[in-house]
């Protein structure tokens, strides 16, 4: 299979795997879920074919035709979309693994319902890592934004249709409302969105009207979660535990920080957006954003919220990282998400197969499990280390590179609001890992529990290796990566 093929392949496969789940469904779950993993698979096998032609320094793309003069729908591949595409069809490998145990053990309704829409989520993720310009990315992260609604909504009672409501009005209203307008704007000034290495706008805006652009996009990609944008991601807590997954790790938020990562370098450039002090706040907005839901997270008592509250501060890590506009915290900003993505899905995993075993969902109810749940438990802990930045995890790794970007930049903020939430980041996953160790159980469960299905118990011991390898084995994701950064700089 050739490049250019191989980038419509990834965008299908889901597509047709999503046809395939819904007829399997109607016959048996067993096939049902064999399908949804022989799509997972083959979607990671199809993007893994692109990889040695990145490395390379190639980047194929394809036309699908124009639309309109100077606005076509078109996919191209570089190393940052790569990145996402891999990082995303892998982990719906083991996001499908862990579904199978969570969905069974907890006898969850609509199951063929929710790996339809799971499958068409990830084709949409997958048009938004090869968006060869503004007009595809916009396509594609509406169709995510839709396709995602059936699985926050998917218990279907009263305040968890309220809740999705939230997550598709509020994503929806400022992808309209703010981000549409931003590429309306780029295509005036600049004849094109498409994305090119070291920007487009250079010479065509400039002054407040490029840090007002700038603020459009930040905020009108909502996914990304910069306050006061960041309501739909609490409000989808309410989503089954996969589902959470796939906000946090997979796709969802991901999406959101590599969207605004990629603009920030390939539509404004960061050269010419660094010698423009208009784009100055966008670290002060970040900063704040860590620093509040840091101390948000701290006063949380259910386990998916405080996760929740915990991703926005992670996410705004990598908004500020790119803003700071150096090399080495643009690297950081990359290497977070893979981080950030292997720690967060195995979070994830454990609360949920917490919840599947023994239906606590209470940081209150956890003391002691870990003597009844060690091997999630013990995932657990590997995941909130590397949410801390504790070796030997990924999250050192790419706070390493974030905290070596604001010394090249000098930025006392970025420093100062790295090292503070590090601390917070302490103040409220330490707590967890001692009482789940060392305390005493309150009562005696009554369903006297032990680990979840092992399916589920499967699937958070590999992203805990994972989270745990990123420390030793980042080598690729650098070399692959610096080619941007060498280039930029």
């Amino acid at each position: 299979m050739n490049p250019e093929s191989a980038i419509l392949a990834a965008i299908a496969v889901p597509l047709v795997g999503a046809l395939g789940i819904s007829l399997a469904g109607r016959i048996n779950d067993n096939l049902r879920e064999t399908v949804t993993l022989v799509t997972a698979i083959t979607l990671a096998m199809i993007v893994s074919t692109l990889l040695p032609t990145e490395f390379a320094g190639g980047r194929p793309e394809v036309s699908l035709g124009e639309v309109v003069p100077g606005i076509s729908f078109a996919f191209r591949v570089e190393p940052l979309g790569m990145l996402f595409a891999a990082l995303a069809s892998g982990l719906w490998i083991i996001n499908s693994i862990y579904s199978i145990g969570y969905m069974r053990g907890n006898n969850e309704k609509n199951q063929t319902r929710f790996y339809t829409c799971f499958a068409i989520a990830l084709s949409a993720t997958m048009g938004i890592a090869f968006a060869a310009n503004l007009f595809t990315l916009f396509i594609f992260y509406e169709v995510l934004t839709l396709s995602t609604y059936p699985l926050v909504s998917h218990k279907g009672d009263k305040d968890t249709v309220r809740s999705a409501r939230v997550y598709v009005g509020l994503l929806l209203t400022t992808s309209i409302g703010l981000f549409l307008p931003a590429i309306i704007w780029v295509y005036l000034v600049a004849g094109t969105g498409d994305f090119v290495e070291g920007g487009i706008l250079q010479g065509k805006l400039e002054g407040p009207a490029l840090g007002f652009l700038l603020g459009l996009f930040v905020f009108g990609i909502g996914k990304a979660a910069v306050m006061p944008v960041h309501r739909w991601l609490p409000a989808a807590m309410v989503a089954p535990t996969p589902v959470s997954a796939l906000l946090h790790a997979v796709a969802v938020v991901k999406a959101g920080v590599f969207s605004v990562t990629k603009i920030i370098i390939f539509i404004f450039g960061v050269d010419y957006l660094f010698a423009e002090p208009s784009s100055g706040w966008l670290v002060y907005v970040t900063a704040f954003t860590i620093i509040t839901a840091s101390v948000v997270a701290l006063r949380q008592n259910n386990i998916k919220r405080l996760l929740a509250y915990s991703t926005i501060a992670q996410l705004s890590y990598v908004v500020m990282s790119a803003a700071v506009l150096k090399p080495f915290a643009e690297i950081g900003a990359i290497i977070h998400m893979v981080a950030h993505a292997f720690g967060k899905i195995t979070l994830f995993f454990a609360a949920g197969a917490i919840y599947v075993a023994s239906k606590k969902t209470e940081i209150s109810q956890l003391h002691g499990i870990g003597r009844r749940m060690p091997w999630t438990m013990a995932a657990f802990t590997i995941g909130a280390l590397s949410m801390i930045g504790v070796p030997p995890t990924g999250g050192f790794v790419s706070k390493w590179f974030i905290l070596a970007g604001a010394f090249q930049a000098d930025n006392t903020l970025a420093l100062a609001t790295m090292v503070l939430s590090t601390v917070l980041n302490a103040a409220y996953f330490l707590p967890i890992i001692f009482i789940v160790w060392f305390a005493e159980e309150k009562e005696t469960p009554a369903n006297d529990h032990g680990e979840a299905p092992l399916a589920a118990v499967i699937a958070l011991t590999i992203t805990a290796a994972l989270t745990i390898g990123f420390f030793f084995f980042n080598g690729p994701v650098l070399e692959l990566e610096s080619q941007i950064v060498g280039k930029e700089k």
